[in-house]
């Protein structure tokens, strides 16, 4: 039987593990985009108070099981997501379907990475998997780049939709990328096709950076596109959290674990989890480097993100720095996100031009 490999959505990075699995042989069955049926689908299979990522994930990987999927490839972490392997293969064993579920990050070293990636395919050579992931490596940093770059300009566009089109037409372009070198250029024709985009950016605009829980931060639609709702509102969007970064600070481990605490001291002590210390470190750098604000989201009941709220509130107070707090569950609504980023943005400029008191 051959191998048709699946995986969970996150933001545009499906292009890069589709990539990787190509490459290693197997035919890949990708999800369809997320909509409110794929919430639902997860959330009425899913524990009633398990995070929203969780229920995501699992109405992907229902829909792609529909579509003909025999093997889906998840990942973990640090949190709960620890364990979403476990549970969501026994759900899905439950509903009746056949897989393989290959899981990543098992041990977070490079040779675990190894190990579990040939899983995928398992008659591919290291020698395939190494220059595959090299690939997949590069067409995630070439997405990076790309949207950094957007983040911080899209907001400023004279002409509304130049900066999407460009950015469509790049990733049409990296799907069909299968070499390092080709990935390369399609990257810099789009940053350069972007550096000309005509803006109207003021010197010194309102600079926020969104912290957070990784999924719900680098999934548009788990957040409400959130990012873009800033940018709309004149605002140059930081935003630090990445699937490569997170993959290098596994692998650092303790090293990065140590650095983020140091840095998120006198506001932390000790590691809060998964990326809750994170949190708090860039957002007391952010402050210290003059940002207007950060954004902070987190799905409801995600605990190492309840964890540093307590210290985000502090440095808020503290410092009169504006800290805008977003919580999701399958039931937020996104008029509601849209209304609160409207009023936050309008506050930081009040601040910004002196109406309104630190």
């Amino acid at each position: 039987m051959s191998r048709k490999v699946t995986y969970p959505h996150m933001g545009e990075y499906a292009i890069a593990f589709r990539g990787l699995a190509e490459l290693l042989g197997a035919e890949v069955v990708e999800p369809p985009g997320i909509t409110r049926a794929t919430l639902e689908s997860g959330s009425r299979h899913s524990p009633e108070f398990v995070c929203l990522p969780f229920k995501y994930n699992l109405g992907n990987f229902i829909e792609a099981l529909e579509r003909g999927a025999n093997v889906i490839v998840q990942a973990g972490g640090g949190c709960r997501f620890g364990y979403y392997a476990e549970v969501q293969e026994q759900i899905l064993r439950d509903l009746g379907y056949e897989f393989e579920f290959v899981t990543l990050t098992g041990d977070w070293t490079v040779a675990g990475y190894a190990t579990s990636l040939k899983r995928i395919q398992p008659s591919s050579t290291y020698a395939t998997l190494l220059r595959a992931f090299g690939v997949a490596w590069a067409r995630a940093k070439a997405i990076e780049a790309v949207e950094d770059f957007v983040r911080k300009n899209v907001g400023f566009e004279t002409e509304r939709g130049a900066m999407r089109r460009i950015v469509a037409r790049m990733l049409r372009d990296l799907s069909a990328a299968m070499s390092r070198r080709d990935v390369s250029v399609v990257r810099d024709r789009a940053l350069e096709e972007l550096a000309h985009v005509e803006l109207d950016k003021p010197k010194r605009p309102l600079r926020v950076g969104v912290v957070g829980e990784l999924y719900v931060v680098m999934e548009p639609h788990s957040n409400h596109h959130i990012e873009r709702r800033l940018a709309e509102q004149g605002v140059e969007v930081h935003r630090f959290v990445t699937l490569t970064g997170l993959i290098e600070h596994g692998i650092k481990g303790r090293r990065h674990v140590r650095r983020m605490v140091d840095l998120a001291s006198p506001w932390l002590n000790y590691h809060v989890g998964a990326d809750g210390t994170e949190s708090v470190a860039l957002t007391w750098r952010m402050l210290q480097e003059g940002f207007d604000g950060v954004v902070h989201l987190k799905p409801f009941g995600c605990m190492p993100e309840v964890s540093a709220m307590s210290a985000l509130q502090r440095i808020a107070r503290e410092h009169g720095f504006p800290v805008l707090f977003a919580s999701y569950d399958s039931q937020t609504a996104e008029t509601g996100i849209v209304t609160r980023v409207e009023a936050y943005c309008d506050m930081l400029r009040a601040r910004k031009e002196g109406r309104l008191g630190a």
